[in-house]
């Protein structure tokens, strides 16, 4: 398989007119020609932190703080998932993930509620789409074990001493919210060393060093941060100190739109188009241990095709800030997932 555009090649997602070559799932090469096609071709987008769950309620309770929305174990999300039946939970479910995937979405690390039974709604819910989830169990070791890792509330929420050991044990990922409401969270999310945090809205120069001198991974949700009332997260120098990726958090806030997400980043913090771009594909794979997230050879050819000759693209001089600041759901040609 060939696909042609313009392609936005390796880290620096460089524009290179030609074809991608794609064998087995593999991108095999990149072919610099001329071509006719006025297509897009960039890696598809991994959310690196989504609540998928909610997809029963969204927009449900305008006007609460975080904590009434959100907060374990009787935030308003947490009432409404468990008064849902497991039928309606997965089929909206289902319905969000159809959406991602159809925006472009190649995977997805979600913190997943409900223990045992949450994972294996998701699972179910994710049934025959091409959107691969990293689903990390909450709430118990059991559910850890049977997902693909730990996700956990943050340290304030309780000690996660004996679940970060076995999830280590295990060999799987632990993330864990922090910074989110103020700074208080984090030294101990930090002394638990995760394998990446969530949030940090709120960091002081001490944990900034911190996460220099460990280079843990950092997600960004930017517009549920605004959403939730917790503040804007300082991107920039989080981008100054480690690798940052983008994360839509919870459907029952936010569309899990990767557009979006990135739009808003990059006309709100001082961070490239490259930058933005990176935290919406590849950076987001690395925390995931995926091989997707670039064009490249050798990765998995994960992809998105943006139909250049779009009424809302055509005209674009500079092709990564078109797909980070304007670029979205209706300009969407084709997904190789």
């Amino acid at each position: 398989m060939k696909i042609e555009g313009t392609i936005l090649v390796g880290e620096e997602f460089e524009p290179v007119e030609g074809r991608v070559v794609v064998r087995d799932g593999t991108i095999r090469e990149i072919e610099e020609t001329a071509t006719d096609s006025t297509d897009v071709v960039l890696p598809a987008f991994v959310n690196a932190h989504t609540h998928i769950g909610d997809s029963i309620a969204k927009e449900a309770g305008a006007g609460l703080s975080l904590d009434e929305l959100v907060a374990p174990p009787d935030g308003l999300k947490h009432r409404l998932l468990r008064a849902a039946d497991a039928g309606e939970k997965v089929a909206a479910m289902r319905r969000s993930l159809r959406f991602m995937e159809s925006g472009g979405t190649a995977a997805f690390v979600e913190f997943r509620e409900g223990g045992v039974e949450g994972v294996d709604a998701i699972q179910q819910a994710m049934g025959g789409l091409d959107v691969e989830g990293v689903v990390l169990g909450r709430e118990s070791a059991a559910a850890m074990r049977e997902a693909d890792g730990f996700g956990a509330s943050g340290a304030r929420d309780g000690d996660f001493d004996q679940v970060r050991n076995a999830t280590r044990g295990a060999g799987k990922l632990f993330g864990i919210h922090a910074g989110e409401r103020d700074a208080t969270d984090i030294n101990p999310a930090l002394d638990l060393d995760p394998d990446f945090l969530v949030h940090m809205v709120h960091p002081e120069e001490l944990h900034l060093e911190r996460l220099e001198d460990s280079a843990l991974p950092v997600v960004v949700c930017p517009r549920s941060n605004l959403v939730t009332g917790v503040g804007f997260p300082p991107i920039r120098e989080l981008v100054d100190r480690t690798t940052v990726a983008l994360g839509t958090d919870n459907v029952m806030l936010n569309s899990p739109s990767m557009f979006r997400e990135m739009e808003f980043a990059a006309k709100l913090a001082d961070v490239s188009a490259a930058e933005v771009l990176r935290m919406a594909t590849v950076n987001g794979a690395e925390i995931a241990g995926l091989n997707c997230g670039l064009v490249a050879p050798g990765r998995d050819a994960k992809l998105l095709v943006l139909d250049g000759d779009s009424d809302n693209l055509c005209g674009a001089r500079d092709p990564v800030r078109a797909v980070v600041r304007r670029a979205g759901h209706a300009d969407v040609k084709r997904v190789v997932l």
